[in-house]
């Protein structure tokens, strides 16, 4: 490679050259232009270019029984579509799956629009053109009128859309983020789908994790009353305003709310979790359906 190698580890390895169904030992080096699989009897090189999503954890059925933690890579050699998969040490593949992010997204330009919204209000916010940044767990945005950072443990729903620029049909993600209290929308209109799917899938990193502990939730009518009472305040409430019938009943589902840390207590009353932001979105998505 002429470019710099930004990750070099061994792991266990399966692509199409190597000629096996099983995977095998291997070498991992990635640069800022491609990432190279090689082992004792074949290597693959991958054009970063080429990559059109990239799967974390997720592991093709007649391969599963020899993969874990696993880093999948879609991507195209001229009209056919190909896959690599790459397996390591706990701490080699955080910093790979890290670097491989930031080398797919590096120089991506973006029109933002940020707040699109806070709350229910819409702020009336102009789209700016921006340049994407990835640090650890955060995803930035520069070079626009007001650079700003969203932690991705705050994020708590996405979806993709179309909008119309400049004559123009792109690919879009909405995100909804909590930075403090208040729900803030922003809004990322991108180039292409390639870019739509690596950004999403990034986004996905820690949002999934805490939407599977969502999805094994059953909460009960009222426990989903006091929640959505909570969210409507749009920021902190107190203990009184979400009584409804006997304060003791109450008093117990707000326990069993803070057990599933949905609810957390602070100076100014109870407030949501990220949690629990989450679980009145998914209700109130499963109503309006």
């Amino acid at each position: 490679m002429e470019e710099s190698v930004v990750a070099d580890f061994v792991g266990r390895l399966h692509t199409s050259e190597i000629g096996t169904d099983e995977p095998v030992n291997g070498r991992v080096l990635l640069s800022q232009r491609r990432l190279v699989l090689a082992t004792a009897n074949a290597k693959t090189t991958i054009p970063l270019a080429s990559v059109f999503d990239v799967a974390v954890g997720t592991v093709p059925n007649d391969l599963r029984s020899f993969f874990s933690d696993t880093v999948t890579i879609a991507y195209r050699m001229g009209s056919t579509r190909k896959t690599a998969m790459v397996e390591g040490e706990e701490d080699d593949m955080e910093r790979f799956i890290r670097i491989l992010f930031k080398a797919l997204l590096r120089g991506v330009t973006v029109t933002v629009r940020h707040p699109a919204k806070v709350g229910g209000r819409v702020t009336g916010a102009s789209d700016h053109t921006a340049q994407i940044k990835l640090s650890q767990g955060a995803l930035g945005f520069l070079n626009c009128p007001d650079p700003f950072s969203v932690d991705l443990s705050t994020v708590i729903d996405f979806e993709r859309t179309d909008r119309t620029l400049g004559g123009k049909t792109r690919p879009a993600l909405v995100f909804r983020h909590v930075p403090d209290v208040q729900t803030v929308t922003s809004m990322v209109t991108v180039p292409d789908e390639r870019t739509l799917n690596i950004l999403g899938r990034y986004i996905r990193l820690e949002y999934e994790e805490v939407q599977t502990e969502v999805e094994e939730l059953n909460p009960t009518e009222e426990q989903l009353e006091i929640l959505v009472s909570i969210y409507s305040t749009g920021g902190a409430v107190n203990v009184a305003d979400v009584v409804t019938g006997d304060a003791t009943e109450t008093s117990m589902i707000l326990d069993s709310l803070r057990e599933d840390a949905l609810i957390v207590d602070g100076e100014a009353g109870i407030t949501l979790t990220r949690k629990g932001q989450m679980v009145v979105t998914t209700y109130l998505e499963s109503v309006n359906v």
